[in-house]
């Protein structure tokens, strides 16, 4: 995986990632300008299936700063691409067993193609949010002392 341009967050934060595949997106040529500045948003962001294809949903890439009437709407539904098989797996998965597909991080792969990774996940309990908080804290907190030990 290359330089990531944008990130979501939150996505490890309120949901267990079971697996990830890689894929294309199709995208306008202002999007591309706005992803290479850093200007997206997978915040709200997720992936819907559609008739055998999957879309990114609520992805906001803002529109290009020198674009002009061709610029892009920047929540349009956007087409993922990957293959038949693929799909089927990945939906045949989400109708089971209940799961959500949502965007990871959209990155430019070694070949300077812009490429996403999407995850098949399960969400979080309010719960198991909060073990991870504090698991993270106290991961923290033994660093801490033994980087106050070492010195």
């Amino acid at each position: 995986m290359g330089e990531d341009l944008v990130r979501n967050r939150k996505a490890f934060h309120n949901y267990h990632v079971l697996e990830t595949w890689e894929a294309g997106i199709a995208l306008q040529g202002t999007e591309v300008k706005s992803l290479r500045a850093g200007l997206g948003q997978l915040q709200d962001a997720y992936v819907d299936a559609v008739e055998g294809e999957l879309w990114l949903k609520q992805a906001h890439i803002s529109p290009y700063e020198f674009g002009t009437y061709a610029n892009h709407d920047p929540l349009r539904a956007r087409k993922l691409l990957l293959h038949k098989a693929e799909i089927t797996k990945i939906t045949t998965k989400v109708i089971r067993k209940g799961l959500t597909i949502i965007p990871l991080a959209i990155y430019l792969n070694a070949k300077g193609m812009i490429k996403i990774k999407v995850a098949l996940a399960e969400g979080k309990a309010v719960g198991d949010k909060r073990e991870a908080l504090k698991e993270r804290e106290q991961k923290r907190e033994m660093d801490r002392i033994r980087k106050g030990a070492r010195e």
